[in-house]
């Protein structure tokens, strides 16, 4: 039943008014307990982006693009120095925990590292120490008869950071079994370490069914091959023609006559037959084939395989000179009359 006209029993209001003053005490403490919280978490909030900030994060001026090579024998806290000097890092003391963290003993990987964008501490340091370089190999094909300084320059032009001189100095000793082929090197690579997959790819080559027995049957020192390979490499590009020169070169060391190549100038002089001239064939060197008879003292250039087989199996003809005309074609005469007529009708 309805009581319209009267006032709610008294009862009733007390206790909405005690539930509401419940709600406010309990929403009061409440209030006061994150008035305290509040601030000691901003507080935290703030150190923590600190300490992240003055140890972990990358510098603001993070080298991004830049690349580092790690030498063989450095300690840790060396490392960890070089890559807070190169801004790389922020702490040295915290890389060397991070680094041991992840690697052990042997916390770092020597080699050559590269940084595409922005890393932390521990980032840098989990990649040190599992020498994850973040590089990709760079393709570099050497074209046969270059030179060691010629494959240096090359090799300098293709590979970022390359030290061509340490290489050349090495390089130079083992002319003409840097083998010319297609190779993949990291970016930074060690100029020793090139020389290494030259020489392993000739020795590859040259231990062969097909080249062992050509050099049984040729009874020559490779030695001497190689060295007759590197003049056939910049006399003729096609596999017959070099046989036919290799015959007529084989042929002149036998019967005492110089091999007048023009090929060595460039290697001498750095002058092609064209431009050389009378003088410069007189040219002082061990290398000169018009002064010195027999083969020179070593390779002129890397021959790749076609010229080092065909040094080995020369086509003996009637023949003891040649030369070659403008177009690349080849003239070869019996007769040194034969062979001025040649020069006269072919050469400018």
């Amino acid at each position: 039943m309805q009581n319209d006209g009267q006032k709610p029993p008294q009862g009733n209001v007390r206790t909405r008014l005690t539930r509401a003053a419940g709600v406010c005490n309990r929403w009061c403490l409440e209030w006061r307990m994150y008035e305290r919280i509040l601030p000691t978490a901003f507080l935290s909030g703030v150190l923590i982006f600190l300490v992240y900030f003055i140890t972990v994060a990358p510098p603001l001026d993070f080298p991004v693009g830049a690349l580092l090579k790690i030498e063989k024998g450095k300690s840790t806290l060396d490392i960890a120095k070089e890559l807070q000097n190169h801004h790389i890092v922020r702490s040295a003391l915290i890389f060397v925990a991070a680094a041991k963290l992840y690697g052990g003993e042997h916390a770092v990987v020597a080699g050559e590292y590269f940084f595409p964008g922005e890393e932390n501490v521990f980032t840098v340091a989990r990649r040190l120490s599992s020498g994850d370089y973040e590089l990709t190999p760079v393709r570099v094909t050497i074209p046969e008869g270059a030179n060691a300084r010629e494959i240096g320059a090359l090799l300098t032009q293709k590979i970022a950071d390359f030290d061509s001189e340490t290489f050349l100095k090495t390089a130079q000793q083992k002319e003409g079994y840097l083998f010319p082929d297609t190779y993949f090197f990291l970016p930074g690579a060690d100029p020793h370490e090139v020389v290494y997959a030259l020489l392993e790819n000739f020795k590859n080559k040259t231990v062969t069914p097909q080249v062992k027995d050509a050099l049984a049957k040729f009874d020559t020192p490779l030695a001497d091959v190689v060295t007759m390979a590197s003049l056939l490499e910049k006399e003729a590009p096609y596999t017959k023609d070099r046989q036919i020169i290799a015959g007529i070169l084989w042929h002149r060391i036998a019967i005492g006559m110089p091999l007048q190549v023009d090929a060595v100038f460039p290697y001498i002089i750095g002058v092609n037959s064209l431009q050389l001239t009378r003088e410069q064939l007189k040219t002082p060197s061990p290398y000169n084939t018009y002064t010195n008879k027999g083969l020179p003292p070593g390779p002129i250039a890397n021959p790749g395989l076609d010229s080092i087989m065909a040094a080995m199996t020369p086509v003996k003809t009637k023949y003891v000179f040649y030369l070659s005309d403008l177009h690349g074609n080849f003239h070869y005469c019996v007769t040194y009359s034969c062979q001025l007529a040649n020069q006269r009708r072919y050469l400018p």
